[in-house]
């Protein structure tokens, strides 16, 4: 993922509502959301290449997505894939703490993350970059390739577009996430982050959809998480051009 936004025990109705856009190589294999097969209780989808995933829940409840930490100056061929963290999460019987505290002596081989894990312990953030973990707080929140509400334009604008969206009933908050989502609103050039790639390459990178002629959102995603234990998976998926090519929904109670 590149840019997650999401609004944590603020709505009446949800006790997580969250919209991302995971951002990736058009030419990189990847497979849309399902349920695994080697994996029944995972929803996810996966990257065919390492076989890991960038946003996931299981039908217990466990969720977890990760983003990149820009910083090409620090940035290692042989590292691990980051996308196996989310399945190894969601796929372990481990708790959030526990996984973060086992992870945590491993940062140094994998490139920059940033990692969010929810289970029934409470929901965390944890950087390799960032150090020591953070329980979230109730709030609206924001992720790109820094850490967690850095104020970036695409966080600073999804999150008071996240606000605009919970004000909304059901049908339309969902199209108003998916309009958060799709906004490809540059912002003024004095206000994009200095991560150490070039000015141009800063300035595509820099609205929430992203689109390139090798590069861009792949797949955008709305997670509704009910207070009644109902859940909400709809994942959007782009080759390239302006309009999904395949949209996946998914609708199922959390096991008790």
């Amino acid at each position: 993922m590149c840019l997650i936004i999401f609004a944590y025990d603020v709505h009446p109705s949800y006790k997580l509502v969250l919209a991302a856009n995971r951002d990736e190589f058009y030419d990189r294999p990847s497979a849309s959301a399902d349920f695994w097969k080697d994996y029944p209780d995972l929803l996810a989808g996966r990257d065919l290449k390492e076989k890991g995933t960038w946003l996931g829940i299981t039908r217990q409840g466990k969720f977890a997505a990760i983003t990149n930490y820009r910083d090409p100056a620090s940035f290692m061929f042989d590292a691990k894939s980051r996308g196996k963290l989310v399945k190894d999460f969601l796929g372990d019987k481990n708790n959030a703490e526990e996984f973060i505290k086992k992870i945590s002596r491993q940062d140094a081989k994998y490139n920059g993350y940033n990692l969010i894990l929810q289970d029934s312990g409470g929901f965390y953030y944890y950087s390799n970059r960032g150090g020591e973990k953070q329980k979230i707080t109730a709030g609206i929140h924001g992720l790109s390739n820094h850490l967690l509400n850095t104020p970036w334009p695409k966080v600073v604008r999804g999150k008071k577009l996240m606000k605009e969206a919970l004000k909304s009933k059901r049908a339309a908050m969902e199209e108003a996430l998916f309009a958060l989502l799709s906004d490809r609103r540059f912002p003024p050039p004095e206000k994009l982050p200095s991560t150490g790639v070039d000015k141009e390459w800063e300035k595509v990178l820099s609205p929430i959809f992203i689109k390139s002629p090798h590069y861009g959102t792949r797949s955008s995603t709305v997670l509704l998480i009910g207070k009644n234990r109902r859940v909400t998976f709809i994942e959007k998926n782009y080759d390239g051009g302006d309009e999904p090519w395949l949209v996946n929904r998914f609708n199922f109670i959390l096991d008790k």
